[in-house]
């Protein structure tokens, strides 16, 4: 570690020793990869995605995957005022001295966090300022099945959607020309070429707006897994596994609604249950729609009651939610309720195709008090099409009935629409307006419902650069250095058009898959 900041090895090296599992066990490879996760290492660590990519690619041969991430603020400043380029965790190097940095990207907020730690590896943040003789910058992630364009600045290739089988692919090529990947000028050249037009690639300096689909992995691939373990997350010490990907339903303001890769994939409990170490005590079932599972019940009773897991759920349904099954949540470690209620009125969520009534929330509160557990989280999406003053009302009427029940903490967020949706075309309601529904809920809410919200700022950044394009993401270099506050993306936005969509946007426009009126009948 000599010339490097004792500060900051010192906390690499105190995450890198709390940590445990198989994955973190570290070899020598031809290829060598820097994985980079452009938010801060509790974040980047509860990601499954991030540590499925790690735990495959470190799987091969010949291949060795080193993780990095987005240092604090203060630590920033230090790796600045120290030249100390951003290090790996295993075994503190310079990722700019790696062959390919992978870049797993999430959120649209995140562009900053890319710029950032790509100027601290010491290369250029734009891959138009850089050359065969830097790394190749690989990018992937959540945000790819929505709108990449905004992140292709800082791509040499991206990969759209599920990115096992297109990673496989691209190392395979790397492991026996690792000239492509930085060194070889040529090499790089036709690799850019190739990939263009391989499944789940996106190549910026050759599709330019055009978006290719994105990829879908093969159901022997499946599930992602991680097999590493920290304390220093929010899923402390939790060993995160997917029993199914996708989703059966058809949420019209949803990515991972039922049109996206064929809907939702199962994965047997046999599998999930073998996958899992008999040392791991906490167990997260990680997916879009896990209370969907079919055999969910099987699968919590083999964890909880045969094996004594502590489990963590990421998605709930409230309609699916019955006295066995809270009483499974019980067991298995929960003290609280979380539900995604995603619209204020019955009548919206017959409209976006929720499909979960009032009473089926109001049962599964009841059933949580019984079993002990001490307040109900409720999400709800703001300014949906259609949305109207009684809708709110409504909103609020049924929080305090609930809040008889359990004390509620209601989430708001304004709906920024994206790419894959029905309502990827639908406009943003505006940030004056979502302060003004935000502050009406606030005050409406009784003592028993704490209302919160990420800001109607926030929002109305986040759909900017979710219906921009490549010019919306140089502006993150600027605007990372000029401290990457709201109020900074604010004044840079400014400049540039509402939207900048890709040549093929219609594609993405996708229609509702049940058209119902919303007097109907709301089908569980």
């Amino acid at each position: 570690m000599r010339g490097l900041d004792r500060t900051l090895t010192e906390r690499i090296a105190t995450l890198r020793g709390a940590e445990s599992g198989p994955g973190v066990r570290t070899k020598d490879a031809a290829l060598r990869m820097a994985l980079v996760y452009p938010s801060g290492y509790a974040v980047g660590m509860s990601s499954l995605g991030f540590l499925e990519i790690h735990r495959r690619s470190n799987e091969r041969p010949g291949t060795s995957a080193e993780r990095a991430f987005l240092p604090s603020p203060d630590e920033v400043d230090r790796h600045l005022a120290t030249r100390t380029p951003l290090c790996t965790l295993e075994r503190a190097r310079p990722v700019g001295e790696f062959h390919l940095i992978g870049i797993s990207h999430a959120y649209e907020l995140e562009l900053t966090g890319v710029a950032t730690v790509l100027r601290l590896a010491g290369i250029a943040p734009l891959a138009r300022d850089r050359s065969a003789s830097d790394p190749l910058v690989l990018l992937g992630g959540p945000i790819t099945f929505s709108n990449p364009r905004p992140s292709a600045p800082f791509a040499d290739l991206i990969i759209l959607g599920e990115a096992e089988g297109p990673v496989d692919r691209l190392l395979a090529r790397l492991e026996d020309e690792p000239g492509a990947a930085r060194g070889d000028a040529g090499a790089r050249t036709k690799l850019l070429d190739d990939a263009a037009g391989w499944p789940g690639f996106y190549v910026p300096s050759r599709h330019g707006a055009f978006l290719p689909p994105v990829a879908k992995a093969e159901d022997e691939l499946l599930p992602a897994r991680s097999e590493i373990w920290t304390p220093n997350t929010e899923l402390a010490n939790m060993m995160l596994i997917e029993p199914e990907r996708g989703c059966s339903r058809g949420c019209t303001f949803c990515v991972m609604r039922r049109s996206t890769n064929d809907g939702m994939r199962i994965v047997s409990p046999a599998r999930v249950s073998a996958l899992i170490p008999d040392e791991v005590e906490k167990v997260g079932l990680v997916g879009a729609a896990v209370s969907d599972h079919p055999r969910i019940k099987e699968i919590l009773h083999e964890l909880i009651d045969e094996r004594g897991k502590r489990i963590g759920i990421s998605s709930l349904r409230a309609n699916r939610l019955d006295a066995e099954f809270v009483g499974l949540l019980s067991r298995g470690g929960y003290r609280s309720m979380t539900i995604g209620l995603d619209a204020a009125s019955e009548r919206l969520r017959v409209e976006i195709e929720k499909g979960v009534k009032n009473e089926h929330v109001l049962e599964a509160t009841r059933l949580a008090r019984e079993v002990g557990m001490h307040h109900l989280k409720i999400y709800v999406v703001v300014g949906l099409p259609g949305e109207t003053d009684e809708d709110l009302d409504e909103l609020m009427r049924f929080s305090e009935e609930l809040a008889k029940i359990l004390p509620v903490k209601l989430g708001v967020s304004p709906l920024v629409p994206k790419f894959h949706t029905p309502l990827a075309d639908a406009p943003f309601m505006g940030e004056a307006a979502a302060t003004r529904v935000l502050k009406r809920l606030k005050k409406a809410a009784g003592r028993r419902v704490e209302v919160g919200s990420s800001g109607a700022r926030e929002a109305y950044v986040e759909y900017r650069l979710s219906q921009g394009g490549p010019e919306h993401g140089v502006l993150a270099v600027a605007v990372a250095e000029a401290g990457g506050s709201l109020s900074d993306w604010k004044r840079a936005l400014s400049a540039l058009p509402l939207t900048d969509r890709p040549s093929n946007f219609g594609q993405f426009v996708v229609p509702p898959t049940r058209r119902r009126s919303a007097l109907s009948v709301l089908e569980c």
